[in-house]
């Protein structure tokens, strides 16, 4: 969504615009609407390879951009599709089987089928070409932006009604995502076992709506010794996640495997100290803004989530890094990048996305 309505102004002086949709679309999708026509291709299953795919048949267009799913059987001769991450090549237990086939079939097709293909992050681009034979010239990496308006919430009020809100202690490490093995959240739940007894006042909160095997999760979070010290809230409404974040000692983000990681842009922009994974796309896109840890080494997160809740200069330090790291990614350049990547798809200069 947001990078569609930064895309649409910068392509519409050149291009016509088509948007298709399942439904018709909701008020989020604002003023773009009057710039692009809305096309609506009702279809309950296999939408993209049975209604886009009609519709690309009957009235193709001379470029089709897909930025969060998978190609339709029939494209047209120019096509440009997003790959967002390998995850389920790495760590391939932490995904469901039937979504496992799903994604290693899908990125094939992508892989091979399109003219050209997004990648969030090197690391993405990277296990493109290595896993599927991709040529390098034909992945671009476009870093995603994120919710600029995130900023530090400082007002005590307003922090502690989210705690109330969410009934949080005082003092928390928080994680905030979807609650699923690929996060890392036993292994984060074992780490903070670490250090819980040096303080008693601190807990852990892990912050989302359940995933897939979230039971297993959960179990580790109610072993004995940690009853009542990790918080699991469930979904976060929008308007909560900044002081949610502002409010936290540290925010952990230790997952197994990442395309590239929104919550570590999110801890920066709200001033919160950052740990993350050693690995994948995290430290790419967490900058010098994070302590960062090998996500398979329990003890390693432990260290890295003592050194950020009991060394104040440190957590001050990574909050100046991470407020420059985020100043690197916006959706208004991520668009640019993009409609680049479309001109010279059409054979026009790079810079006619700037007329």
């Amino acid at each position: 969504l947001h990078l569609i309505q930064a895309l649409v102004p910068l392509l519409t002086p050149r291009y016509r615009v088509r948007l298709y949709f399942r439904n018709a679309p909701d008020p989020g999708w604002g003023a773009t609407l009057a710039q692009a026509e809305a096309r609506v291709i009702p279809q309950a299953r296999l939408w993209t390879h049975l209604g886009l795919a009609q519709e690309m048949l009957r009235r193709p267009p001379d470029l089709l951009f897909v930025p969060a799913h998978v190609l339709p059987l029939v494209r047209p001769r120019r096509s440009l599709v997003t790959v967002h991450d390998l995850g389920y090549r790495f760590f391939p237990k932490t995904h469901p089987p039937a979504q496992r086939a799903y994604l290693a079939l899908s990125t094939r097709w992508n892989a091979r089928a399109a003219t050209r293909v997004l990648a969030d992050s090197q690391a993405t681009q990277l296990a493109l070409v290595e896993a599927y034979g991709a040529p390098v010239g034909k992945v671009t990496v476009v870093h995603p932006g994120y919710e600029s308006d995130l900023a530090p919430v400082r007002d005590p009020a307003s922090l502690a009604a989210v705690r109330a809100r969410y009934e949080l202690p005082e003092a928390y490490v928080l994680f905030l995502g979807r609650i699923q093995p690929r996060k890392n959240l036993a292994r984060l739940i074992e780490a903070f076992g670490a250090l819980a007894g040096d303080h008693p006042a601190l807990g852990l909160v892990l912050a989302g709506p359940p995933g897939w095997d979230a039971e297993v999760i959960e179990a580790a979070a109610a072993r004995p010794g940690l009853q009542g010290r990790v918080h699991l809230p469930g979904y976060v409404a929008d308007e909560d996640k900044a002081a949610l974040i502002s409010g936290a000692r540290a925010f952990a983000y230790p997952s197994l495997y990442e395309g590239f990681g929104f919550p570590v842009l999110e801890a920066q922009a709200c001033g919160t100290p950052l740990l993350a994974s050693s690995t994948s796309s995290l430290p790419e896109v967490a900058g010098a803004g994070a302590v960062l840890v090998d996500p398979e080494d329990a003890g390693a997160i432990a260290a890295g989530l003592r050194r950020l809740v009991e060394d104040a200069a440190l957590r001050q330090a990574l909050v100046a890094r991470g407020f420059e790291n985020v100043a690197r990614f916006s959706w208004a350049q991520a668009a640019e990048q993009v409609a680049g990547v479309m001109a010279e798809m059409m054979g026009e200069p790079p810079d006619l996305k700037r007329r």
